[in-house]
């Protein structure tokens, strides 16, 4: 019988956070599940701790060579049986109720993608607070390609919609070709929903917390690099040449393209004072002065800032 659920968890040196992701799907309270675990080639003993849980829950797909998190992701997709895709990092885990709540919602509505709350746990393990405010979300409902976009503005965004957890449809996602960008280690989630709602996805808000984060050292947000970004505004440029965007749309794409173009000037600009090139360093200022209005703060503050736009999604 058809699961209602796959949870496609990609897993790279996961060996200790494992259990307590694949515990939380299997957990899963008045839905059917099936957990596809994606080993990308890791060095640990991630793959012989994915082969230790019950062949009938847990399916495992070991790649003859390393993909990234997208093309991990991807060929859980393509292997996933559920009527619905849960993408869930190594390192996360979700609560019991979250799948019953955010389908029901999605079916009620007649939705392809539903989104929730995050619960954000910090690296001593105790709970922090949720990503969003429980008033905003309620009075979202509903994402367009708009306002999903505009909450995708670097710098300017009041709350960063790229930290949302989707579920979808899988027949949607099939039947528009929809898979993650394999060449994007950090914004693959974000493209991936936007490719969905420019689609005509029906993407609603279930405001309940489902979703549990946990904030780890070593997170790509530690070591944002200009070619993160840079792999960023060349996937914006191929889906602003593919997808049919409404002016509001549009408006919010070229606020969030001026967005990612700043925080490219303002990481080489830093990048250039580090290395002691101060004539690079001018060069850039010249070139883009709003990467010296970026400098109005302590480096370290600002640097962490641009790497909170990206932090989450960056597990696998």
């Amino acid at each position: 019988m058809q699961p209602d659920v796959s949870f496609v968890i990609a897993a790279y040196n996961a060996e200790r956070t494992l259990d307590r992701a694949v515990a939380s799907a299997m957990a899963q309270k008045g839905v059917s599940v099936e957990i596809i675990i994606v080993d990308d080639q890791s060095s640990d003993m991630t793959l012989d701790v994915a082969n230790s849980y019950p062949g009938d829950i847990v399916r495992v797909i070991a790649l003859a060579q390393n993909r990234g998190p997208g093309g991990a992701r991807n060929a859980g997709l393509d292997a996933a049986r559920g009527r619905w895709i849960a993408v869930l990092d190594s390192d996360d885990a979700v609560y019991p109720e979250r799948m019953c709540a955010m389908i029901a919602r999605a079916e009620k509505a007649g939705a392809q993608v539903a989104v929730d709350n995050i619960q954000v746990i910090s690296e001593d393990g105790t709970p922090d607070a949720t990503m969003f405010p429980a008033g905003y979300l309620q009075g979202l409902k509903e994402i367009s390609l708009a306002s999903y976009i505009a909450g995708n503005v670097v710098f300017e965004s009041k709350f960063n919609l790229g930290y949302l957890k989707p579920i979808f449809l899988r027949r949607f996602l099939n039947e528009n070709r929809l898979r993650y960008d394999e060449n994007l280690i950090i914004g693959e989630d974000y493209i991936l929903l936007a490719e969905a709602l420019a689609k005509g996805g029906k993407c609603v808000v279930e405001p309940a917390t489902g979703y549990i984060y946990h904030i780890r050292t070593g997170s790509i947000s530690r070591v944002l690099e200009i070619h993160h970004v840079e792999a960023m505004r060349k996937a914006d440029a191929a889906f602003a040449a593919t997808h049919f965007m409404d002016d509001e749309a549009k408006a919010a794409f070229a606020r969030r393209s001026r967005s990612l173009r700043k925080a490219s000037s303002f990481l080489s600009l830093v990048q250039h004072i580090k290395a002691r090139s101060p004539l690079k360093a001018i060069r850039t200022a010249l070139m883009d002065p709003a990467a010296v209005r970026h400098m109005g703060m302590p480096i370290a503050v600002r640097l962490r800032r641009v790497a909170a736009q990206f932090a989450v999604g960056a597990g696998r």
